[in-house]
Parts: C-alpha cells; sequence; structure tokens
C-alpha cells in the first residue's frame, strides 16, 4: 500500500510539477522565471521531506521533534491527498471542455465554468470539514454483544472502550478531558484502553495516562500497547506510568474480574504486527480461563481468529480508526483501511465469538475525520 501511494503521489506532484513549470515559461521571463523554477523545486523537497514525516518508525528513527514531524508530515500528507483530488476533477473538466470546444453558446461555457470551478474546491471544503469540525465530533456508540453462554451475572455488563487517543499535537489534553468526562458519564461496569496513546516520541504520555486515570469504572481501567507505544519505544514508560496511576496495562497478562458469582477473564497483549501473523498470539491461549467470560484486549484487530480459536468470547480492538476517511455509496464502505485489514469498524462474528473494532478518538496521517467521527464505545453483553 505504501508502495501504492508513494508511485501515485509521485505522479500527481510530477503533473503539478510539469503545470507550474509551463505556466512559469508562458507568463515569465529572465530572473522571474528562474525564480519561480527554483521555488517550485524547493517546493517539492518540502512536500517529498514531509511524506517522509508521515512514516512513524522513520520519524522515531531521526528523533524529530514530535510536533514538528507531525505538521510536517499532516501538511503535506493533506496537501497530497487534496492535489490528487484536484487533479483528477482537472483532468475531467479538461476532457469535457475538448469535448464541448466547438459549443460557441457562452451562456454554456459560463455554467461549465461556474461548475468546474465548484468541483475544484470541493476538496479543499471536504477536508477543511473534517479537520476543523468532525475531527472533534466525539459520539458515544453503545452497542449490545450476544455471547452465547454468558454467566448470568454477566448479563447486561457494561463495558467502556476507548482506543488510538493519539495525544499529539491534533489532540489536545483539553479535549481529551472532554473524552473522559463524557464517558464518565455513561457509568461504566469496566472500562479499557486498547493502545495508541499518543503518536511520536516527544507527545505528552504523561497527560494522557493522567487523563485515563480519571476514568471511573466499577471494576477499574486497564489497557493494552499499540503499535506507536512500539514505534517510540514507550512500551515499559507507558506500563510504569500506569502502574503509578491504577491503570493496569496488561502485557501477556490476566486479570479475573468478579461480578457476583460470574468472573470475566481480561487479558492483553501487545501490539501483534501483521509481519509476524505466523506467529499471531503466541502464548496467549495459556490465559484463557475455562468457564470464565474471555475478553481479550489487542491493538491490532487482525487477530481475531486466532483468539476465537484459543477460546477468547470477545476481542477489543482499535487501530484502524474506522478508515478515519470513509465514503458510503450504496450502502458500501470504501476507505483505504479496506487494503489493509478486513475488520475496519463495527462488530465481527466467527462461531460464537465476537470482536469489536472501535473508530478511536484521535487522528494520524492528516489531521482531518471524513465519515469516521471520533468514538466512545460502549459495549453491553447479553445473554446470546
Amino acid at each position: 500500500m505504501d508502495v501504492f501511494l508513494i508511485a501515485v503521489f509521485t505522479f500527481v506532484q510530477g503533473s503539478i510539477t510539469r503545470l507550474l513549470f509551463k505556466a512559469a515559461d508562458r507568463r515569465l521571463t529572465g530572473t522571474l522565471r528562474l525564480v519561480a523554477q527554483t521555488a517550485i523545486v524547493l517546493f517539492d523537497v518540502v512536500v517529498v521531506a514531509g511524506y517522509a514525516c508521515t512514516f512513524s518508525p522513520l520519524l522515531a528513527r531521526l528523533k524529530i521533534p514530535g510536533p514538528i514531524g507531525q505538521v510536517m508530515g499532516a501538511g503535506a500528507l493533506t496537501y497530497l491527498m487534496t492535489a490528487t483530488a484536484v487533479l483528477a476533477v482537472h483532468q475531467v473538466l479538461t476532457v469535457i471542455r475538448k469535448y464541448l470546444e466547438a459549443d460557441v453558446n457562452p451562456g454554456r461555457r459560463r455554467a461549465l465554468n461556474a461548475v468546474g470551478g465548484v468541483l475544484m474546491a470541493s476538496p479543499f471544503a471536504v477536508i477543511g470539514y473534517g479537520a476543523l469540525v468532525q475531527r472533534t465530533d466525539f459520539r458515544v456508540r453503545e452497542i449490545d454483544v450476544p455471547v452465547p453462554g454468558l454467566p448470568g451475572d454477566l448479563d447486561g455488563l457494561r463495558l467502556l472502550q476507548l482506543s488510538d487517543i493519539h495525544l499529539s499535537a491534533f489532540l489536545t489534553e483539553s479535549e481529551l478531558a472532554r473524552v473522559i468526562d463524557a464517558s464518565n458519564e455513561l457509568r461504566p461496569h469496566l472500562a479499557v484502553v486498547t493502545g495508541d496513546l499518543i503518536s511520536s516520541r516527544h507527545d505528552p504520555l504523561e497527560a494522557c495516562v493522567r487523563q485515563i486515570a480519571r476514568l471511573k469504572a466499577d471494576a477499574g481501567v486497564f489497557g493494552c500497547m499499540g503499535n506507536h507505544e512500539v514505534y517510540v519505544k514507550a512500551e515499559a514508560r507507558t506500563a510504569e506510568l500506569g502502574a503509578r496511576a491504577g491503570v493496569p496495562f496488561l502485557r501477556q497478562q490476566a486479570r479475573q474480574l468478579r461480578f457476583g458469582n460470574s468472573v470475566l477473564n481480561l487479558a492483553g497483549v501487545d501490539f501483534q504486527s501483521h509481519s509476524h501473523k505466523d506467529r499471531y498470539l503466541e502464548g496467549a491461549g495459556r490465559l484463557v480461563v475455562p468457564g470464565a467470560m474471555n475478553v481479550l484486549l489487542s491493538h491490532s484487530p487482525d487477530v481475531f481468529p486466532v483468539a476465537a480459536h484459543q477460546g477468547y468470547n470477545l476481542l477489543l480492538a482499535g487501530h484502524t480508526h474506522g478508515g478515519q476517511v470513509n465514503v458510503e455509496i450504496l450502502d458500501q464502505s470504501i476507505t483505504p483501511a479496506r487494503f489493509f485489514t478486513p475488520y475496519v469498524y463495527g462488530l465481527y462474528r466467527l462461531g460464537a465469538a465476537a470482536a469489536y473494532v472501535t473508530r478511536g478518538i484521535g487522528t494520524i496521517g492528516i489531521p482531518a475525520r471524513i465519515g469516521a467521527p471520533p468514538e466512545i464505545s460502549v459495549l453491553r453483553l447479553r445473554k446470546a
């Protein structure tokens, strides 16, 4: 997918560069033309450098300060996505204009130009809405999860799930505090956080854990690690801060939580990389407790088939952001996340097992959400 995107964006930026050079050749001469051409090349260099900052492991390896790298990466990716859409519209309009160039009716030409202007502006409007409005349009989603053989005292149990917080340059602590306040109003029996507390090395991990510790749930608050904790080598620090704040991060560990006469066995694993899919949930089967309701916290949803086979009744995951950019066409969800996983968003079932993949709270890449608003998830366990 990365290779495909690099190829697309290279083609788009190359096309835009050629158009700009042609415009400079037509309208400028001498020193002004040279200055314009130099500026175009420098802009290309900035775009390439910014796009490189979207790769979190590279950002961590180069030790670029988090906010600077995030802003550069977000700016480049937002520009490239918008430019791709604008260029596509431009090419379509060029074809239409050539087809209609014999039409000398000035009214039709004005109408075509007006429609073209609106279409060229629409990608900017969509990105702006996603960044300024939907990015922080935190929503509560409550869903019933039928569980075959659910112990009686767990019927109606409410599990709060937060994920992919990404406290960073594009999500402030005050915005996260709003999420925590809204979550506490839901009065959950158990609260979990399924990874990606931050985005980069210099993000405020302590502040994120401090806010998570404000969550109120009868049986406590638990977490697991996400891929960004791995990228910035913050797993040990996250676990340490969580332990101090009373928020255990389960790392290949399980806790038995009793509700009346019933037991909910809550297990957690570190991030399971797709590159090691042949070793998904290695050793996690030993954490399953026969006769209990077994719930697994895993940042990656791709482990669901393995979790179901090992005997887990419910998997809670995130990672996908629900696509973050999602378009509904004829009741079908179209999102880049589908290139990476079949488990993008919502409730999934395999036999008696279930998995819930939340949209999460924050953003990565572009600081916008389009058709995939951030989500506070509440799952109610029900007897099937």
